[in-house]
């Protein structure tokens, strides 16, 4: 059975960075996509960023430049490092694997997905 377990989310002030890590086991996602989402408070799901075959990426705009999506197949781990984040980045970030590659941006294309880790940037 596949298991995807987010780590990494706390409080940090704005203008601050932090990495986010996605562990993923059962299942070698080396040409599946793996994206990043995120929710904020009264907020729907919004796709963040995603990694497939050959570490292609995709990044929303409200993210662009500021976030990097990377991963280390060897250890099936996916990272998000955020940067420059403000308050409008808060959210609960959830880590999400798809059975397929390609550049895939909604949820529904994703059929894994982790529990969430929270991030809070303070003003």
């Amino acid at each position: 059975q596949v298991h995807v377990v987010e780590s990494g989310g706390r409080l940090v002030q704005a203008g601050g960075s932090l990495r986010l890590m996605c562990i993923h086991s059962g299942h070698t996602f080396s040409s599946s996509a793996v994206a990043w989402f995120r929710q904020g408070p009264g907020k729907e799901r919004e796709f963040v960023a995603s990694i497939w075959a050959n570490d292609r990426t995709h990044y929303s705009e409200a993210v662009k430049g500021r976030f990097t999506i990377s991963r280390n197949i060897a250890k099936n781990t996916v990272y998000l490092q955020l940067s420059s984040l403000s308050p409008d980045d808060t959210a609960a970030y959830y880590c999400a694997a798809a059975a397929r590659g390609g550049l895939l941006v909604l949820p529904s294309e994703y059929n894994v997905w982790g529990q969430g880790t929270q991030v809070t940037v303070s003003s």
